[in-house]
């Protein structure tokens, strides 16, 4: 029986949840080679001098200062040698008036030395030389002069990083007591497998048990990793009665939500307490807020960005309070780049910010992409129903922005990859799509655009420029990407009008493969004498749309069409035949006032170079029209 949410609590009521669970880290004794980027539980102190005996601090002569006061590079003074000394031994060499002894950096000083003399002012031949004079204490490092035993090294709360352990070390310890939080670590799904296995049809690989993971590692806490598990839920509760008896705090992804196969909040509910079940948030509703077998958990929902946006919202700041592992969320002021409609719930909407504009990173919660290609996050409450472009939001930085040369917008390519590498360029790519590209040149947001629309006259591109209202940029050709059928090795498909009579999925209307698509279909239906309605009412799959290559190219490794159009290289990616039936113009718009600026000029050189054609992915050529600049709408045409 299927059970709806419980009522959504509000963020605020959730966190109020979560501090009523006083969450608090154990301490352990660890080995500090394990101690890095835990927080340390006790103040450190030194067991030894740092360093315990006087030492040379340079390569040179260990003497008695008085001896070297009246030595000139003119006049060197002549000093009988008495041995050498080397690191780490005691030597048994005492220093009288006018004798020296050869010392080694870190090397003892000899008892009656009380300075070093530099070797480059020294000279050697049956007597040593000074050649300039030094004072007492030159050149030398006394017993405890950096650290005194028994001095405070570290104070408890301090993070440990590679300065800090090597401090302890230099103190003569090997263990150290730190906060440890134990985060129990399960994912759940029949459809989940760890990375590296094969994936059936059907199947998925899990991220959120390393992302999640990351994420506790970098709160401080320690991740304790449980494995997959299944839907079923013996298994789950064993998992999770597992989990209780070895670690603080459990968090699941998956299996929160109230769908017929989600079991985690009964689980959780019939072994102990379900505290929240929904919270009035976007990405993240489905989650779960309880506790189970005695500890706390958290039910992550499964979708990549939900879980993530939800552990940094809710779950990151309960562990780095418990662990103490301080971390200020730097925030900044921006423009939003493209207008945003709400739903009426209280939003974390990723967003990529560049030049003081944030541009929604949004592919769905279910697209772990969205997170890795967002630098920050806006907060949206849930009385806000619209955003328009311009207005100015408040950014949560993730971490910090590295500032690009070149900032493209527009539909990404795997030979703009190809190009941006050849160039030497540091180009950020924001994926919003072709007409999210000229949106982006029209509005001046943008460097350059990637497009590749084909009008209904069979044109590419250059059309769209006056449709969108773009002046003062330029056409620039790009390169051909094969465009065709995309078909199992078995199919028995010989040609495009073989579609008729298998079952078909189309692109998405406005794609420019869809253009292409309908352009052959209206050449056929004049063949045969029939409407482009009748006959495209006759093909199965016409009206069933992919949004990407990509997803025609699974829909036919799944068997859920027979054939589907798209470019080669995805084809060949996916072990699936090609049958070419036309060539793609990729292009690229820029505006005309940076046409000459320096990251230009070089990603236009790389881009008619002989290097970016030898390394263009099988599918992707470029041709005699590469580099060519074609003035745009509003430009003088020569």
């Amino acid at each position: 029986m299927q059970k709806e949410f419980r009522k959504l609590v509000t963020i605020n009521h959730a966190k109020r949840i979560i501090e009523s669970l006083d969450i608090k880290a154990g301490i352990s004794e660890v080995n500090i080679m394990d101690a890095s980027g835990l927080i340390l539980a006790e103040d450190v102190f030194s067991n030894v001098d740092v360093p315990p005996f006087d030492r040379a601090s340079m390569d040179g002569f260990a003497v008695r200062a008085s001896d070297t006061f009246k030595a000139r590079e003119d006049r060197p003074v002549a000093l009988k040698l008495a041995g050498s000394i080397l690191p780490g031994i005691n030597p048994d060499i005492k220093i009288d008036d006018g004798e020296a002894a050869e010392i080694a950096t870190g090397a003892v000083m000899p008892e009656g030395a009380d300075a070093v003399v530099m070797v480059e002012y020294t000279r050697i031949g049956k007597e040593v030389l000074i050649l300039r004079p030094v004072s007492i204490n030159e050149n030398v490092m006394h017993a405890g002069a950096d650290i005194m035993a028994g001095e405070r090294l570290l104070k408890r709360g301090t993070s440990l990083g590679p300065r800090e352990i090597g401090l302890i070390a230099a103190s003569g310890r090997r263990t150290v007591k730190v906060k440890r939080l134990k985060v129990g670590l399960i994912s759940t799904g029949n459809e989940l497998v760890r990375p590296g296995d094969e994936l059936q049809p059907g199947q998925i690989y899990d991220i959120n048990s390393f992302s999640i993971g990351s994420a506790v590692k970098e709160c401080g806490g320690e991740p304790m990793y449980f494995g997959i598990i299944k839907d079923e839920r013996k298994e789950l509760e064993k998992a999770l009665k597992k989990a209780a008896e070895v670690c603080d705090i459990i968090l699941t992804s998956g299996s929160t939500s109230a769908g017929t196969g989600d079991m985690m909040y009964r689980i959780i509910g019939d072994n102990g307490a379900l505290l929240a079940h929904g919270i009035d948030i976007k990405p993240g509703k489905p989650a779960i807020i309880g506790r189970v077998f005695g500890k706390p958990v958290f039910g992550l929902p499964g979708y990549p960005a939900s879980s993530l946006t939800i552990f940094n919202e809710f779950i990151a700041p309960v562990i780095r309070k418990a662990t103490g592992k301080k971390k200020e969320w730097l925030k900044v002021q921006a423009k939003l780049a493209s207008r945003i409609r709400t739903d009426g719930r209280s939003q974390l909407l990723p967003v990529g910010l560049v030049r003081g504009l944030a541009y929604p990173v949004d592919k769905g919660s279910g697209a772990i992409t969205t997170l890795s290609e967002a630098d920050g996050f806006i907060e949206i409450p849930s009385d806000i129903e619209m955003i328009e472009v311009g207005e100015g939001v408040e950014v949560t930085l993730f971490g910090e922005i590295e500032t690009p040369e070149l900032l493209f917008v527009g539909s990404h390519c795997l030979g703009l990859d190809v190009l941006a590498d050849v160039a030497g360029l540091n180009m950020r790519v924001i994926n919003t799509g072709s007409s999210g590209g000229l949106s982006a040149i029209r509005s001046g947001s943008a460097d350059i655009a990637g497009v590749h629309l084909l009008d209904e006259s069979g044109e590419y591109n250059l059309p769209f420029l006056e449709r969108f209202g773009i002046k003062n940029a330029v056409l620039v050709k790009g390169y051909l990407r094969e465009q065709g059928l995309i078909i199992r090795k078995d199919s028995g498909i010989k040609g495009f009008e073989d579609i008729l009579n298998v079952r078909f999925i189309n692109r998405n209307s406005g794609s420019g493969t869809r253009v292409l698509v309908d352009l052959k279909l209206k050449e056929i239906a004049a063949v045969k004498g029939i409407s482009f309605e009748d006959l495209t009412s006759s093909i199965d799959g016409y009206h069933t749309e992919a949004k990407t290559h990509s997803a025609v190219a699974a829909a036919v490794k799944l068997g859920k069409a027979e054939a589907g159009v798209g470019i080669r290289t995805v084809a060949e990616l996916n072990g699936l035949d090609f049958i070419k039936i036309a060539d793609e113009e990729y292009d690229f718009v820029i505006p005309q006032e940076l046409l000459e600026s320096r990251e230009i000029s070089i990603l236009l050189k790389a881009l008619r170079g002989k290097e970016f054609t030898e390394k263009m992915p099988h599918g992707l050529r470029t041709y005699k029209r590469t580099g060519e600049i074609i003035p745009g709408y509003g430009e003088v045409r020569k």
